[in-house]
């Protein structure tokens, strides 16, 4: 009983503890330099409570205790990838912008397939900040849509994040049911395998073996095996500050093929960005 009362006092202790400004300060500049992720001061209230697992996790009883674990030889690499895992956010669904979608349709596609993209090589599209899959498996099911009307139409989706713990998740492609209720019937129907118990789908096969999952972040430099044509980059950067997102959208037109197009969240903005692009719609845009 008393090691239990002692336990119970540890984690009283945690959630009455508050994270002092110096070490508020030492790790919005660690996930700054690191992530690319701004932490303004705002986000202080925040950062706690996220940290709160890890403190738990790790039987630690402060976040100065932590910040020094953090910042130690040992906890630079034991801790990365939860630290990672804990400041990232991962919101998505299906379809996500339907504009986009139509998009795809009516201009993008029929545009690649005249110049023989699709058919001539296969059509490869980069999904950059995939979170937990929806999107790359979106743009599978578009594709595959668009196999059955155009004979010999070939595609591939590479789908990136900085998270492992979210891409083994989006590799296991099992999802809540509720998650595809806004998903036209025809796709579930094609595309989604019900459980049993009728609470969980799967994505079937036939998407999950067109797209391929990889561990990629963006501070790092990076240069794709092969350049895209089209890039989905979207409601990722909002959280960046100016200028690494300018440096972030360059490196994307780096990996981007001559007259590729590129996507991006409708609450972003390239305006004032010295980039070697041309708007073709509100938020796609295409390479120079």
């Amino acid at each position: 009983m008393a090691g239990n009362n002692s336990a119970e006092a540890g984690n009283l202790q945690v959630f009455r503890s508050e994270m002092g400004d110096a070490e508020f300060k030492r790790f919005s500049e660690l996930i700054h330099s690191e992530f690319g992720i701004k932490m303004p001061p705002t986000k202080k209230i925040l950062l706690q409570s996220r940290f709160q697992k890890r403190l738990r996790a790790l039987g630690m009883s402060s976040y100065k205790e932590y910040c020094d674990y953090v910042f130690s030889k040992e906890g630079r690499e034991a801790e990365r990838t939860n630290l990672i895992d804990v400041v990232t956010t991962n919101t998505t669904h299906f379809f996500r912008e339907p504009k986009h979608w139509d998009i795809m349709n009516n201009t993008v596609l029929p545009e690649l397939w005249q110049r023989g993209i699709g058919r001539h090589s296969p059509l490869n599209i980069w999904s950059a900040g995939c979170s937990s899959g929806e999107e790359p498996y979106t743009l599978s099911m578009v594709l595959h849509e668009w196999t059955d009307t155009h004979s010999g139409f070939d595609f591939s989706v590479l789908a990136t994040d900085i998270s492992q713990k979210i891409l083994a998740e989006a590799k296991r492609a099992i999802y809540s049911i509720d998650k595809v209720d806004d998903v036209d019937m025809k796709y579930k129907k094609k595309y989604m395998l019900k459980s049993k118990d009728k609470t969980k789908v799967k994505m079937d096969s036939i998407l999950r073996n067109k797209v391929s999952f990889k561990q990629l972040n963006f501070m790092e430099d990076f240069k794709l095996p092969q350049k895209q044509d089209i890039i989905f980059c979207r409601n990722v950067v909002i959280y960046f500050d100016r200028n690494t997102q300018t440096m972030l959208f360059n490196k994307f037109c780096n990996n981007l093929k001559p007259n590729g197009y590129l996507f991006i969240g409708h609450s972003e903005s390239l305006s004032g960005m010295n980039l070697p692009i041309k708007q073709v719609a509100p938020t796609v845009f295409q390479r120079l």
